[in-house]
Formats: structure tokens, C-alpha cells, sequence
């Protein structure tokens, strides 16, 4: 099946280049993949592609990463087929918006360094996600509603988070935030990053203070696969008409079962599953991957 390598520069480094294209077709050549047409600029100096004979493989993907690294480029591999995407799933802290929402809640209880040092390992898969969520929003018992809207208002989106669900839905496509945080984050951001839907886990208020204590069942990484398939059944759409995106262990299943996963400023276990990621540049090398242009972007 036919591929499409693309390279999109980063702000603040080089630009991607023909020189850049060269060398990917010289790496290529070792990993018996051949380029079967001239680069293609999307945005010159931004953005390029080229379609390739074949798909990627680990050896040539981890080489890639080797080469592009010192210029700061990010470089997609995907199939030339079906490649603007129908549906869009995506987490929400640390993807979309730049932080982990219940490390900062917890800032307002004096113990966000303890928190964050439990969702860390959570989300390098070292720990068991049901029970690090339980522990961490138990230690925030008691805790004032205010904190929540503090949070929130303090809260910031990822560059290129204004553009990139706005541009797919301007092309008739649907966006899902999907995240193992809270609706009461989940809600605010869909709406200020322009996704359609939200899905999130419930924290239990009473007498406006959390009651250390998350509603039951908890959305975890199964539940994004679950949601994953019922947004596809749905809209009559396969997986492979899906692009998934995240930074953490628990959007490893969605990342490998969707047409298109990428990982965004990616946890290593995220990395090594997945051939497709952001290291240097903002959300919308996300739409440079499906091939947009920026004569195509919106903003909410």
C-alpha cells in the first residue's frame, strides 16, 4: 500500500527543506522504501510530503527520529488512502490542554508535587489507573469548589489547540475529547478548543467540596476504546477513519487501534508504541499529517 512521509518544521528551527527530503530518500533506500514522486509543499518551508512505496517499520521509524531530531522535525508516515480523518478522539490534559488538571487542583491543597509525582508513573503505565485516580482524588478530600474554578481559569491550551478540532469540523468531520480527568475540566475546554462532545470521569461534590471520592464506573483506558467504538458504530465509520491522539500509557489502546494514532510530546511507553508523534512542533502537525494545508485552517 501506498504511504506519505511528511515533514513539518517547528517554530523557532529550521525549516524543512528539499535537503530535508533527500535525506529522508537515503534512509529510505536501506529499509527497501522508495519514493514514487517529487516532494509535495503544503506549506513551503512548514510543511512537505512524498508519498513512498511502502509503510513503516520500527528500524526505519527509530532511524528517522535519529535524523530529524538535531532540526527539531516532525515526520508522519501514513497511508496515502483514507487519510483526512472522520473522527478525531482526543485526551485532554497534556494534549490539549499544556497541563494535568488534578496536579494543579492539588496545588491548592499544598500537595501538588505528591500528586504529580503519582500521575507521572499513572501515565508511564507503572501504576494501576483506577487506583492512582482513587488515591489522588482522595488526598483531596474536603477541598472547596473555588478550587476547581481557580484551576480552571488558570488552565491553557496547547499551541495549535484553537485549530485543530475547528479545522476538521469545518470539513464535516467529529471531535471527541475523551480524558481519564474530570467533566468539570472536560466540559470548559471542549468548548473553549471547539470539540463537539466530551467525555470524562464524575468527582463527587457535596456541600460545594469534593468528597475525596470519584462516581463509579472510571473512565480508563478501555473506556477509550469504548468510546472509540461507539462514536465509529454511530457514524457508520470503521477505526481506520479515526485519528486518536495523547501523551499518556492510557491512550496507548486507542493510539493502536485508530487509522491514524499519534502520540503528542509522548510518555516513553507512548513513544515506543507508536509510529506517529509530535516531539517539537504544535497540534497542527496533526492536520499536516492528514495533509491540510494551512489555507484550510480554522479557528474556534
Amino acid at each position: 500500500m501506498t504511504h506519505i512521509l511528511t515533514l513539518v518544521a517547528s517554530q523557532g528551527n529550521p525549516p524543512v527543506t528539499d535537503r530535508h527530503f533527500k535525506d529522508a530518500a537515503a534512509i529510505l533506500e536501506n529499509y527497501n522504501v522508495k519514493p514514487t514522486a517529487k516532494p509535495h509543499w503544503l506549506d513551503k518551508g512548514k510543511a512537505g510530503e512524498m508519498t513512498l512505496s511502502e509503510g513503516p517499520q520500527s528500524a526505519l521509524i527509530a532511524h528517522l527520529r535519529d535524523e530529524f531530531a538535531t532540526d527539531k522535525i516532525d515526520f508522519f508516515i501514513t497511508p496515502s488512502k483514507n487519510r483526512q480523518k472522520k473522527l478525531l478522539l482526543a485526551d485532554m490534559d497534556s494534549t490539549i490542554a499544556s497541563t494535568e488538571t488534578l496536579d494543579e487542583l492539588a496545588a491548592f491543597a499544598g500537595i501538588k508535587d505528591k500528586i504529580a509525582a503519582i500521575t507521572a508513573l499513572a501515565m508511564e503505565g507503572k501504576l494501576d489507573f483506577h487506583a492512582a485516580l482513587r488515591e489522588r482524588v482522595g488526598l483531596l478530600k474536603d477541598l472547596p469548589l473555588s478550587a476547581l474554578h481557580e484551576t480552571l481559569a488558570q488552565t491553557e491550551l496547547n499551541p495549535g489547540a484553537e485549530t485543530f478540532a475547528p479545522t476538521m469540523r469545518a470539513q464535516g468531520h467529529t471531535c471527541v475529547l475523551v480524558s481519564g480527568g474530570f467533566t468539570f475540566f472536560t466540559e470548559a475546554i471542549a468548548e473553549k478548543s471547539g470539540f463537539e462532545f466530551h467525555h470524562g470521569n464524575i468527582l463527587e461534590i457535596e456541600n460545594d467540596k469534593l468528597t475525596g471520592k470519584v462516581r463509579e464506573p472510571i473512565l480508563d483506558k478501555f473506556a477509550k476504546v469504548a468510546f472509540l467504538d461507539e462514536y465509529t458504530k454511530k457514524l457508520g465509520l470503521s477505526p481506520e477513519d479515526c485519528l486518536t491522539i495523547g501523551d499518556g500509557a492510557n491512550d496507548i489502546p486507542m493510539l493502536k487501534k485508530a487509522g491514524l494514532g499519534i502520540g503528542y510530546r509522548p510518555k516513553n511507553a507512548v513513544l515506543d508504541a507508536v509510529s506517529n508523534a509530535i516531539l517539537y512542533g504544535d497540534l497542527t502537525a496533526a492536520l499536516y499529517a492528514q495533509g491540510y494545508s494551512s489555507k484550510y485552517f480554522k479557528r474556534h
